[in-house]
């Protein structure tokens, strides 16, 4: 259907004599400019495409005081919806709440207790490699420490024998 024959229905008025469509009528723009352009910016129109940044979502931690808290909380509600109550007021799931239960049924103190996240220290695999590496480089380091002296203790000898012969023959 045309631009022109729909303007010529909505000006007939088909609306008012009931129509097939009962919704409320729509502001149309009856030009044919796309939704993002620099002319609809200055109109005032937003750009559907453009989607608001979010802010980075931080990581929720608990301290193990707090997880103790909570689940004593948990544990004293009685009537029906104190559990639900509870969970939203601290912010939590009911997936959390479970696994902090079963950490503090299989008796792991520590469980509760905040890990430890990021990158872990070096492995004892990878330290027995440097280990090797090292020795293999303080040995080559050595080899070439005992060449040097030696060169240089010849050069010694050279220089000397030199001096001597030089001073026979001045003599």
């Amino acid at each position: 259907m045309s631009l022109q024959t729909v303007n010529s229905l909505v000006e007939s008025g088909w609306r008012e004599r009931e129509g097939e469509r009962s919704e409320p009528e729509r502001d149309r723009q009856l030009d044919s400019r796309p939704p993002h352009s620099p002319a609809a910016a200055l109109a005032g129109i937003p750009d559907p495409q453009v989607v608001a940044k979010a802010e980075k979502a931080q990581r929720r931690k608990y301290s193990a005081s707090d997880k103790q808290r909570i689940l004593e909380a948990v544990d004293q509600a009685i009537e029906p919806g104190d559990v639900g109550r509870i969970l939203r007021r601290e912010g939590l799931y009911h997936s959390q709440l479970s696994r902090w239960r079963q950490q503090r049924q299989s008796g792991i103190s520590a469980g509760l207790a905040d890990k430890a996240r990021g990158a872990k220290g070096p492995s004892v695999k990878t330290l027995q490699q440097e280990n090797r590496k090292l020795q293999r480089e303080k040995t080559r380091l050595e080899k070439q420490l005992k060449r040097a002296e030696t060169i240089i203790e010849f050069q010694k000898k050279a220089a000397a024998l030199f001096e001597t012969t030089t001073e026979t023959e001045e003599s």
